[in-house]
């Protein structure tokens, strides 16, 4: 054989493999009948738009279980269902003393769901201390704070009055939290005591919520994990206009959960993930994240490989059809890692373009990007101008579902390589996270 007629066997052999590839990535079936049926149901007006602690949104959740069951997937330990306690604390009274000096009640803050917490120096908490050396502004300040209320210890923390100004949007960690063993108090002042003692009251409501958790178990690497996720509540029943006053929230988030539930489908007919795959719905997002947060909590971040959160691609992006964007984009290399799984398809993931929202912090993906993992949300919605945002309007007749069946096939194909393991996306650099 010739010089030119092997350049012509090998030229028609690579362009029969390109066609093969592309063909195989054009191939993947995305369902828009299923997805249509799903969106009707979640975002159908007898969920009256799924609000944290309503009898609808436990519907919500015992159907989208029921999909999670019929795609093959396996429970989160004992059930699909993952349920926590979150409570509303009623602040009645607090009394501190260090080294027998009365300290001003206004510089006292405790955080936790005990109605009748005694602390002094015997009772184990670890002392902890937020200062100039340690912190260099207000911001950083109140970042390090919440990393002592998510963490798993009693502790004590002095803040240095320095912070003053800024001590008091503490109580905002106590609005709302977790039903929980561990307790955090902060005093500001610059103390170093030998002896203390503080008591606190509150009374409590409590709120019991869920999450929808799956699992796909790896082949190969089942100690490391890939998420899918979206949240599937949504504001409820609302002020009305034009004579609906139901936010259904067909966008906002049930398009997410769609995505979720017809990847999970994909990839258990799949069956070649090598990594973990973990499916999940949250709760109460639209109300502060919760959902997230206990998730997170359960989760080794270490552990966790990558998180794909959806949110809001019923519509088009900016750029129009076949396109998404990532927020976060630039914080790991997750977004390219995708984007080169998707050559030779149409599709484009961009960085996300509304910078000034800071939606990388304003998703489910949040909680554990603050912890190094490269969690990212996957969203099209025009922030800037998209018309049925947190409105009645919001419903499954403004989505574009032949255009969200094409992210949702563009998600699948972009995640193969680091289900399959041979791509790891490097970690969020936590103290970029400003």
């Amino acid at each position: 054989m010739n010089y030119l007629s092997k350049l012509l066997t090998v030229l028609i052999l690579f362009s029969g493999l390109s066609f093969s590839c592309c063909a195989q990535k054009q191939g993947i079936n995305i369902d828009r009948k299923e997805i249509l049926r799903i969106e009707n149901t979640l975002a159908g007006d007898a969920m009256k738009g799924r609000k944290t602690g309503t009898p609808e949104i436990d519907s919500a959740a015992r159907f989208i279980a029921m999909e999670f069951s019929k795609a093959g997937l396996q429970p989160d330990n004992a059930s699909f269902l993952q349920e926590f306690i979150i409570v509303r604390p009623k602040f009645l009274g607090v009394k501190a003393e260090m080294d027998d000096q009365e300290i001003d009640p206004g510089n006292v803050i405790v955080v936790t769901s005990n109605p009748d917490l005694k602390v002094n120096e015997k009772a184990g908490y670890k002392m902890h201390y937020i200062n100039p050396a340690n912190t260099p502004d207000a911001a950083q300040m109140l970042r390090m704070a919440r990393a002592f209320i998510t963490g798993r210890e009693n502790a004590v923390v002095f803040v240095d009055t320095s912070f003053a100004k800024n001590f008091s949007r503490l109580t905002n960690l106590k609005r709302q939290l977790f039903k929980r063993a561990q307790n955090v108090v902060f005093v500001l002042g610059n103390y170093q005591p030998k002896e203390f003692t503080i008591k606190a009251e509150h009374a409590f409501d409590e709120m019991k919520l869920k999450n929808v958790v799956g699992i796909l178990p790896g082949k190969t690497k089942g100690n490391e994990y890939v998420i899918f996720s979206g949240h599937y509540d949504h504001i409820g029943i609302g002020k009305p206009e034009n004579g609906d006053s139901i936010y259904n929230g067909a966008n906002d988030d049930a398009a997410g959960i769609t995505a979720v539930i017809m990847l999970a489908k994909y990839f258990k007919a799949q069956n070649n993930n090598e990594r973990t795959l973990v499916f999940a719905a949250f709760t109460a997002e639209e109300t502060g994240g919760f959902g997230s947060q206990y998730f997170s909590q359960l989760m080794k971040s270490d552990e966790i490989v990558a998180m794909f959160n959806i949110e809001m691609i019923g519509t088009e992006s900016k750029w129009g059809k076949n396109s998404a964007y990532i927020t976060g984009y630039n914080k790991s290399d997750m977004g390219t890692i995708m984007q080169v799984s998707l050559q030779g398809t149409p599709f484009t993931f961009h960085p996300d373009p509304y910078p000034d929202q800071q939606l990388f912090y304003r998703s489910d993906n949040a909680t554990l990007a603050r912890l190094g993992v490269p969690a990212h949300t996957i969203s099209t919605s025009k922030m800037d101008s998209e018309p049925n945002y947190h409105k009645p309007s919001d419903e499954v007749k403004t989505l574009d579902i032949e255009n969200m069946a094409a992210i949702i096939k563009a998600i699948a194909l972009s995640a193969t390589s680091i289900i399959n393991g041979k791509a790891t996306p490097a970690r969020v650099k936590v103290e970029n996270l400003r």
